[in-house]
């Protein structure tokens, strides 16, 4: 067999990216825009010498932020050599960053093989003031009932059909989804809260939505009790306005992990929408 007609073996790398969402048109490629996709594609093209398309775990939104977005691509073996995370970060701008990268089985797909995802979303509590350098990652909404909040979101636990809390944008066979956790906790300064939502998957903007409506309740406008109604009626015309983006970060993609809380039942949900 002549060197020319050897069969290319191809390999599938497995990136860990964090990223500031703020001056990004969200994940996606779209054409003409800022997206996360196109710049790390761009990036990878270029020490390539040809496209490579990459695959990720699900479309942050614009303003949407991540610690643990998860994206795989395939490589032929003449291109597994290079020091990827090193070649990628001294071409991908400052907003993105390659964190770490694996070379996984054929099998692997970065969206369909996900059985979990954890977000936080941060909430800034002090009335009087906002640090400038954390405007562009909290909600800024002043001091809240937070018991309030805690006991509503334990209401949010479990499966229940979440259609008061799916903005329209995506088509998804089921609005069904299992919530493993929600909990809060302190955030990046004494004068902000964070919470974190971990489940099954979501709808888009399903975690905004949600916060949405614990902030509402944290304001003394609803009582917790709210969210079992909103759940009951199945109907987004009712439920509190979307939060804001920027408080929202994608903290972890979970492909078997047993840390998040339940089971992995509920794998083919995971997938049907990936959306924040």
């Amino acid at each position: 067999m002549t060197k020319s007609s050897r069969k290319t073996v191809v390999k599938r790398l497995k990136l860990t990216l964090a990223y500031d969402g703020t001056d990004f048109c969200g994940w996606q490629f779209q054409p003409n825009l800022r997206t996360v996709q196109g710049e790390l594609e761009k990036a990878i093209s270029h020490i390539t010498g040809f496209p490579v398309r990459v695959h990720g775990s699900g479309r942050t939104d614009s303003g949407v932020h991540a610690r643990g977005q998860i994206v795989h691509l395939d490589l032929p073996d003449n291109r597994t050599s290079v020091p990827w995370q090193k070649s990628l970060n001294s071409l991908l701008p400052d907003d993105v960053t390659v964190l770490d990268c694996a070379y996984v089985s054929g099998d692997f797909h970065s969206r369909f093989s996900t059985v979990r995802k954890r977000y936080s979303y941060s909430i800034w509590v002090e009335n009087d003031f906002c640090f400038p350098w954390r405007r562009k990652y909290v909600w800024k909404c002043g001091s809240l009932d937070l018991d309030a909040m805690d006991q509503a979101m334990k209401m949010f636990l479990g499966m229940h059909d979440f259609a008061s809390f799916q903005n329209m944008g995506t088509e998804v066979n089921s609005t069904v989804r299992n919530v493993l956790e929600f909990s809060r906790r302190p955030g990046e300064t004494p004068h902000e809260i964070k919470l974190d939502v971990c489940g099954t998957g979501f709808l888009k903007q399903m975690v905004r939505n949600m916060v949405g409506c614990l902030v509402k309740i944290g304001r003394g406008k609803e009582k917790p009790e709210f969210v079992r109604s909103l759940l009951q009626m199945k109907d987004r015309t009712m439920a509190p306005a979307t939060a804001p983006a920027r408080g929202l970060c994608l903290e972890r993609v979970y492909y078997g992990e047993s840390d998040c809380g339940g089971s992995d039942t509920g794998r083919n949900q995971s997938h049907q929408s990936g959306r924040d």
